[in-house]
């Protein structure tokens, strides 16, 4: 989708500066946690996304926001730590997630049956 935005617009240039200062923010802020892996704070990608792309082109910032938010996250936050997930302990490592699935249909099903009764 990012992709079909930036050709769609001839975004090619300013998605890939938009791009490439998401990522370095995201590569900076994000932190090996160690059992579950590489974490970042949830808002700050789409936040640091949009004032990139406001900054970079007003008339195109939506589809820029969101090009640079969902590649520039993914590069960041999980490519460029690929060398730091080894150390971490993590039993699965997912890349451009949230929780890894465990198995059931729903995360809120698997989260009430943990609950005490």
């Amino acid at each position: 989708m990012s992709l079909f935005l930036i050709a769609k617009n001839d975004l090619y240039r300013k998605a890939a500066w938009g791009v490439a200062i998401v990522s370095l923010a995201c590569y900076l802020l994000a932190e090996p946690v160690p059992g579950v892996g590489i974490a970042i704070p949830v808002f700050y990608p789409p936040v640091i996304a949009a004032i990139v792309a406001l900054s970079l082109s007003r008339r195109y910032a939506a589809p820029l926001a969101y090009a640079c938010g969902s590649l520039g996250t993914l590069i960041g936050a999980d490519l460029m730590n690929l060398g730091r997930i080894r150390g971490l302990g993590a039993p699965v490592m997912s890349i451009g997630g949230a929780e890894p699935s465990t198995g059931s249909s729903s995360s809120a099903s698997s989260r009430s049956s943990s609950l005490p009764s």
